[in-house]
């Protein structure tokens, strides 16, 4: 074996070890996502009990407690021994320094879970400052999935990542909706200031899924789609109009706090199930590509192949040259009357905190998912040239790059320009 060849047998070696990584922390993402959902049905239900001043939803919020401790308990025994004695040596193993330190804000949270709870027993907070210290504890979970998406050396690992992200952030926006919305109806109205507040967390679950869907594999979409036909979300639809209308509550709407928890609970559960699926696909993934590079090791010949791609492969830095303009607007400004009650200032408040604090996640995750949209364009250019020239997937693509190498243009501009060619003779085009 020839230098060339151990120095690329050592880089399989380390492709395996950052993949290993990325498995520890998939299974960290699993246990987050179950302990998030559980965080937001105990935020739902705290709502109702401290809309009703106590009478309504004092036994089911002690069963999301419960439900929340348990998923809380998993999570802890995950990190664990990723802080156990010696951690300076094991860490770098499991992530790199941002992530630890997200993990070590989510982990101060946990601390802080009791008096919290304990606080809201005695309804010593309003429900919008206990919806705003869950939404902080979500938020730094959340963080801890983007912090994974943004460090993740695989591009398909990271797609999955990216999907799971934009889902999660969606279903944490349902969950702050049907939080506010589950307080306006057990107060029986939605002044202004709720009004504005349901219909901007609606407008921005609709970008994040929007994302999800971009990124979505296609039987991940299909599902999805086939969800968004159930007749659960006309009856959701038909609530946040009564919410959003400004109109009085009808008085022969039974229980509608009640009510609007219920089929909001509904809706999210269901997404928790494609929710789970994700987390399955991601965790299936890094399974799959360790097992790959493992076989792949002692494969000189593929090593050889291999070192052609890497050396004339277009640079990242070519590929991030630009982000997309148009990224989902913040919250918008709010009117004079909406700011005339305590609660609605800090109820503003706290969502706005919330979503400028996802919005930043968002923003720069804008890289990776340009990234990804790049090699789309490259995928879909080799898949044209297969078809006109009669070419193999690994013809196809050296084609592309000896252009580009020819032209001095990056790959993902030559993979451009076949695709327009191709559009334009097939369109009759001179």
């Amino acid at each position: 074996m020839n230098a060339a060849e151990r120095l690329l047998q050592a880089a399989r070696f380390s492709e395996i070890e950052q993949l290993t990584r990325l498995a520890e922390t998939a299974a960290v993402v699993g246990d987050i996502s179950r302990f998030v959902h559980a965080l937001q049905r105990e935020r739902g239900s705290s709502s109702i009990y401290l809309g009703s001043g106590g009478k309504r939803f004092a036994t089911q919020r002690r069963q999301r407690i419960a439900e929340c401790q348990h998923a809380e308990a998993q999570l802890r025994q995950r990190l664990e021994s990723w802080a156990a004695p010696g951690v300076e040596e094991a860490s770098p193993r499991y992530a790199d320094a941002r992530l630890l330190i997200r993990l070590a804000g989510v982990w101060h949270g946990f601390d802080a879970l009791p008096r919290i709870r304990e606080e809201i027993r005695r309804q010593r907070l309003s429900a919008d400052d206990a919806m705003r210290l869950f939404n902080r504890l979500i938020s730094n979970l959340l963080s801890v999935i983007f912090e994974a998406a943004d460090t993740a050396s695989d591009t398909d690992i990271t797609r999955v990542l990216v999907c799971l992200f934009h889902f999660i952030q969606g279903k944490e926006l349902a969950g702050q909706e049907r939080a506010c919305g589950a307080l306006g109806f057990t107060l029986g109205a939605f002044d202004a200031t709720h009004r504005d507040t349901m219909q901007q967390l609606i407008d921005a679950q609709r970008h994040c899924f929007d994302t999800f869907a971009e990124f979505a594999s296609k039987d991940t979409l299909t599902r999805w789609q086939a969800e968004l036909g159930h007749p659960i979300h006309a009856a959701i639809a038909r609530l946040r109009d009564m919410a959003c209308q400004g109109a009085a509550l009808p008085d022969d709407l039974p229980d509608p706090g009640e009510q609007w928890y219920a089929i909001a609970t509904q809706r999210i559960d269901t997404m928790k199930g494609l929710e789970d699926s994700l987390v399955e696909e991601l965790q299936r993934l890094c399974q799959d590509k360790i097992a790959r590079a493992k076989r792949e090791i002692d494969d000189t010949a593929g090593l050889l192949d291999s070192l052609d791609d890497e050396l004339w492969a277009a640079p990242v830095s070519l590929l991030l040259e630009a982000r997309d303009a148009d990224h989902a607007s913040g919250l918008g400004e709010l009117t004079a009357n909406a700011m005339d009650s305590r609660f609605s200032r800090s109820l503003i408040n706290l969502v706005q905190i919330q979503n400028a604090r996802l919005q930043q996640i968002s923003d720069e995750l804008e890289s990776t998912r340009k990234t990804l949209r790049d090699r789309k364009q490259v995928e879909r250019a080799k898949g044209l040239l297969m078809t006109h020239r009669k070419l193999s997937e690994d013809e196809a693509y050296r084609l592309l790059r000896k252009t580009a190498m020819d032209q001095s243009k990056p790959l993902v501009e030559v993979a451009r320009n076949v695709i327009d060619l191709v559009e334009m003779l097939s369109q009759g085009r001179p």
